[in-house]
């Protein structure tokens, strides 16, 4: 298994904020952009550290056991520091927030907070959960100003699913919050499937059988060497180009073109389905890395900012806004941040790299 890092210690490793420059980067359309031209686009805010799962991919139980130091309340962002945050962000381009956890359904009230990014305007809020309890929220969410839901779902079979969440809960209670997310309008549905080799790559089609038709978009997403509890070997991922082989074994399938720059997933539609635009897709961040045009920040639950998913540190903006400093001196700690960015975890991933002491899933955020 890999060196475990405990979360605490990783969360201690906060950078300093660079101080603002007036030679903040620019793309050719005046947005703020990294070192690569890459902008920011996308801001995806973890909500909680908490979760009512133990995937064995994210969570496992023998490392988020009864005695695991989760972060007191008092640490957490409170909901106007998250909007406040948002507002600043969207001034430097943000247009999409995603709301993760852990499991965000999990944050008390989390309607509020939702609501009070709706009332920013002009952001596509979304929020991704492993459905638990999103047959009782949905219509909540949907009035607080939510717009669309993923939903994680790595098997159709019971047994399978309930040994890989290893809480022993239903797969038929989050197909129900599914059902119950189409009804109330946050639409369209994503759901991702994480394969692990030897675990669930039998599920991949009874998955896309089940939902082909349904007007959701699935997606398969290959195991990720997030954080290090997990025990992650190369000889678990199941790569994408195989999962399309899988599925091209009973559906003819045609490429499609991505829906916008940054895009994560590539995308197939049904060769015979045409009219109910049937669409999988794939998300490849071990076997074909993305980061050349990766869009996407990620705050964690305590405030602290991180420009990747395979992070090692965090920038601390709580403690900017605990300090009483303005939005204005805010968002240039912002613009600096992002104009030294240059990651890309994915492209130069190695035995080596692998043992850097990366952030848990369950605390950055997918």
């Amino acid at each position: 298994m890999a060196k475990i890092i405990p979360l605490t210690d990783a969360r201690a490793r906060g950078r300093a904020i660079p101080l603002a420059s007036q030679a903040s980067r620019m793309t050719a359309a005046g947005l703020l952009a990294d070192v690569r031209g890459r902008p920011l686009r996308d801001l995806r805010i973890s909500v909680t550290d908490r979760c009512n799962f133990r995937c064995v991919y994210c969570m496992p139980k023998e490392v988020f056991g009864h005695n695991y130091p989760f972060l007191p309340h008092a640490e957490l962002l409170s909901f106007e520091e998250i909007a406040r945050l948002a507002r600043v962000f969207k001034a430097h381009g943000i247009e999409k927030l995603r709301l993760t956890g852990g499991e965000p359904l999990l944050r008390k009230n989390i309607e509020r907070l939702i609501a009070m990014l709706a009332a920013i305007g002009g952001l596509d809020i979304t929020l991704t959960t492993n459905g638990a309890l999103l047959a009782r929220k949905a219509r909540e969410l949907k009035a607080a100003g939510l717009n669309r839901v993923t939903v994680s779902l790595d098997a159709l079979d019971d047994g399978v699913f309930r040994a890989m969440n290893d809480v022993d809960f239903p797969v038929a209670r989050v197909l129900e919050g599914i059902d119950a997310a189409a009804a109330a309008g946050l639409s369209p549905i994503k759901i991702n499937m994480v394969v692990k080799r030897g675990v669930n790559e039998h599920q991949i089609l009874p998955m896309a059988r089940h939902f082909r038709r349904s007007g959701h978009i699935l997606r398969f997403i290959e195991y990720m060497d997030v954080g290090h509890s997990n025990g992650w070997r190369m000889d678990d991922v199941v790569p994408s180009a195989e999962v399309i082989r899988t599925v091209e074994r009973e559906f003819a399938l045609l490429p499609l073109d991505a829906n916008y720059t940054g895009e994560v997933a590539r995308r197939w539609r049904y060769a015979d389905d045409a009219e109910s635009a049937g669409e999988v897709g794939v998300i490849s961040s071990v076997t074909g890395a993305f980061c050349s045009d990766c869009s996407r920040a990620r705050l964690a639950i305590d405030g602290k900012l991180y420009t990747c998913l395979f992070a090692t540190t965090g920038f601390d903006l709580r403690e900017l806004l605990r300090a009483g400093r303005s939005d204005q001196e805010i968002g240039d700690a912002i613009a600096a941040i992002w104009s030294r960015r240059a990651d890309r975890y994915s492209e130069t991933r190695s035995e080596n790299t692998r043992e850097l002491p990366k952030i848990e899933m369950s605390y950055i955020g997918g």
